[in-house]
């Protein structure tokens, strides 16, 4: 099992964890995380544009003009692509872009992205993450302390006010535990959990 330092919010050392090796300390499978970010990018399109072909748009009910000796390039309708107003070559229409994954997969992928930050010593542990009040700059006096400039804090419960003291940082991203996925560990280049959060993913997963 991975032991890992355990900081306050100053930034100081105040213990350690040991970190379960099924959540933490699996074989990294690229392809699966891949597929984990694809699927999640894909589920979020909404897949509303359309536009109209020529069997769609207005006018083109007879030839613009006689086939030969006029000095124009034939032509058949006024609905075609060439023309102004014309309709579009293989237009778009709406359509479902989602796909799914199967339970096993997904948690593989998520166990991936979190093996590799554990890896490349980019996950930070905290005791716990708690403000008194809504105050963006102590907020950011936190990711100072930690060194996590661009971060995903993952956080057991609802802390309400450390939700909305993050959420006007540029560079930063706070989920609850529950919340977690693939795309935003990836996205952001420190990993901050806390100790609760941890607990509850064990808890959940293994």
């Amino acid at each position: 099992m991975a032991n890992v330092s355990v900081y306050n919010m100053e930034g100081k050392e105040v213990g350690s964890i040991e970190l379960n090796d099924a959540v933490f300390g699996v074989e990294i499978k690229e392809h699966l995380v891949h597929r984990a970010v694809v699927l999640q990018l894909a589920n979020k399109r909404q897949g509303t544009q359309s536009a109209k072909t020529r069997s769609e748009v207005s006018g083109g009910g007879r030839k613009p003009w006689r086939q030969k000796r006029t000095g124009h390039a034939r032509q058949g309708s006024i609905r075609a692509p060439q023309w102004k107003g014309g309709g579009v070559v293989f237009a778009p229409k709406p359509r479902d872009y989602s796909f799914k994954m199967n339970k096993r997969e997904k948690r593989t992928a998520l166990f991936s992205v979190l093996t590799s930050k554990v890896n490349d010593s980019k996950l930070i542990v905290l005791d716990e993450f708690k403000l008194d009040e809504i105050k963006t700059k102590k907020f950011v006096q936190v990711m100072n302390n930690l060194s996590a400039e661009k971060a995903l804090f993952l956080l057991e419960g609802s802390n309400q006010n450390v939700f909305l003291s993050g959420r006007n940082i540029p560079t930063v991203k706070v989920l609850p535990i529950n919340e977690i996925n693939v795309y935003d560990i990836l996205k952001y280049d420190k990993l901050v959990l806390t100790k609760a959060a941890v607990e509850k993913l064990e808890e959940v997963y293994v």
